[in-house]
């Protein structure tokens, strides 16, 4: 019994040196409330239930979205100034851009109707090609052969014929509702159909859209076509084109007495690159006073969207 006796006191001492000792760790160099050494008191700023100090939150910043979307003000901003300016010095025009791989649209004077001259002959296409798919057909060879003359070579007998057999203003019209151009109006002189830019690069986005009205064959026809115009009349937007990457186009000129001899000179079509670049872009101008003067217009102000908008 002494031996037990003895365990048991040998035991009890050390729990409460423990018990004591780890008091005094916690207070060990620390002060009471009362200034004097530490007798195991926790300091007020860490005493049990009161709140720990925090440090003050650190300010995130604008998110990516946000300065991505700040610079694209910034460059349309610039593009505006840059436009305005040249407009100043030459004769009127319109400009919009579709980058189909961010989404976002650009456009200066987007809303104001010009003469289309050839470029409606896309249109012609793309609704020819919608008869075609809505009879469960392919184009006849006569139809494709006026289809080819049409757009690579902008012959004017073949997109007359084309007309006719789709059933001119009226059905192009009709055609127009389902590629969604709201501020085209289609004349039975094809040429004088009147159009925006805003509804030209719809137009176009429109020939490429998977899941557009144009199936897989009509959209490869049409690229194809586009992709392909005679040496002589590969002008305008390809003028903005990098090396390697693609392009198609499809331009329209035009001179009327009414308008005292002075030329419309419009140009329509694509840039792409793999994903890294897909973009849409339509310039339509008039009261050039040649054919020459127009296309340099175009192309200036094509080449400047993509200086300041850096697609």
């Amino acid at each position: 019994m002494t031996y037990v006796r003895r365990t048991r006191l040998w035991i009890f001492p050390c729990a409460v040196a423990v018990i004591v000792g780890g008091a005094s760790l916690i207070g060990l160099g620390m002060k009471d409330d009362s200034g004097g050494a530490g007798g195991g008191v926790l300091p007020r700023a860490l005493t049990f239930g009161e709140d720990k100090p925090t440090a003050s939150p650190t300010p995130t910043g604008p998110s990516p979205e946000e300065l991505a979307a700040q610079e694209r003000a910034k460059r349309t901003k610039a593009l505006d100034a840059a436009l305005k300016k040249y407009a100043a010095t030459v004769p009127e025009f319109s400009v919009a851009v579709l980058d189909k791989k961010t989404g976002q649209r650009y456009s200066y004077r987007g809303s104001e109707k010009y003469d289309t001259a050839s470029i409606v002959k896309v249109q012609v296409l793309a609704c020819m090609l919608l008869k075609a798919q809505d009879a469960g057909r392919d184009l006849s060879s006569s139809q494709l052969s006026l289809a080819k003359r049409m757009i690579r070579l902008s012959d004017n007998n073949a997109t007359t014929s084309l007309f006719n057999q789709l059933g001119k203003s009226t059905a192009v019209s009709k055609c127009n509702k389902r590629l969604g151009l709201s501020q085209t109006v289609v004349s039975n002189s094809w040429g004088l159909t009147r159009t925006t830019v805003n509804d030209q690069v719809k137009l176009l986005s429109e020939l490429v859209d998977k899941a557009g009205p144009l199936d897989a064959d009509s959209r490869k026809l049409t690229f194809t076509l586009m992709n392909t115009v005679d040496d002589s009349q590969d002008w305008g937007v390809p003028i903005v084109a990098k090396a390697g990457e693609t392009t198609t186009v499809k331009n329209g000129w035009d001179t009327r007495s009414k308008d005292g001899g002075l030329w419309a000179v419009n140009t329509v079509g694509r840039v792409t690159l793999g994903d890294d670049v897909n973009v849409s872009v339509a310039v339509l101008s008039h009261n050039n006073k040649s054919m020459d003067g127009g296309i340099a217009l175009v192309q200036k102000v094509a080449k400047m969207t993509r200086q300041y908008l850096k697609y």
